[in-house]
């Protein structure tokens, strides 16, 4: 039987913790690593879901287990900064229509729309395992990825 790290209580061997001093024992998980069950293309996969893609992003990015992989850490960034593109898309170009008066041209829904066919393209060519960079927001990914 194991003794704690901190105090020299006696602790069981599946306990993190002393139950006396509360001190965290040696040899135990710190945290969970998310994306530990994910293969690589399903997490590049995962990062192009619409609205909800980074989430994934930030969930390989912050994970061990991509650390070293730089084509699905690619996509998490390039799925953030498409993410951030459609987030402009709705509070910057939106209510620009909002101002025009008469029949107009809705830049922001073709917009949209554009980014969301971008969105199942990327989820389309990253299922078939090949690495498509978008004009601007693949070279910012590629920054992002040296650095």
């Amino acid at each position: 039987m194991p003794f704690c790290c901190q105090c020299g209580c006696q602790v069981g061997d599946a306990d993190q913790y002393c139950a006396k001093c509360g001190g965290r024992q040696r040899g135990t998980p710190v945290g969970k690593d998310l994306a530990a069950g994910f293969s690589p293309r399903t997490a590049s996969i995962l990062c192009y879901i619409p609205w909800v893609g980074w989430i994934a992003a930030i969930v390989v990015l912050a994970s061990n287990t991509f650390r070293g992989n730089r084509t699905v850490r690619f996509h998490a960034f390039q799925g953030l900064y498409l993410f951030v593109a459609g987030l402009i898309v709705k509070w910057v170009f939106a209510p620009l229509n909002f101002f025009e008066r008469g029949p107009h041209f809705h830049l922001a829904g073709l917009l949209e729309l554009a980014i969301f066919a971008l969105w199942i393209f990327m989820i389309v060519k990253t299922s078939q395992e090949q690495v498509v960079s978008l004009p601007i927001i693949g070279e910012l990914a590629e920054k992002s990825l040296a650095e």
